[in-house]
């Protein structure tokens, strides 16, 4: 399975996940590639957190995870940050 299967409900429950990366501050493409590098570390399945403060990094992450063919399982948005979920393949 890969792709998209998110939402940006803020008030939607965080999904369970094992390791964590905090981008904030940061700016495209640096967040990708700090979740590249944790989700290569990582086994099929284990979901990764990744926080961000770029605007971008929402449709960011969307596109990485088509071309990876890892799943996006949500993207919560919240004041001044947003919150990615991956689930490595």
């Amino acid at each position: 399975m890969s792709g998209v299967d998110a939402n940006l409900d803020a008030g939607a429950q965080a999904p369970a996940f094992e390791h964590q990366v905090d981008a904030t501050g940061l700016t495209c493409p640096l967040p990708i590639l700090r979740a590249k590098k944790a989700l290569a570390q990582m086994e099929s399945g284990q979901v990764l957190r990744v926080i961000t403060t770029d605007r971008t990094a929402i449709r960011d992450f969307q596109a990485f995870a088509r071309q990876t063919g890892n799943v996006l399982v949500a993207q919560q948005e919240a004041e001044g940050h947003c919150v990615h979920f991956l689930r490595r393949r």
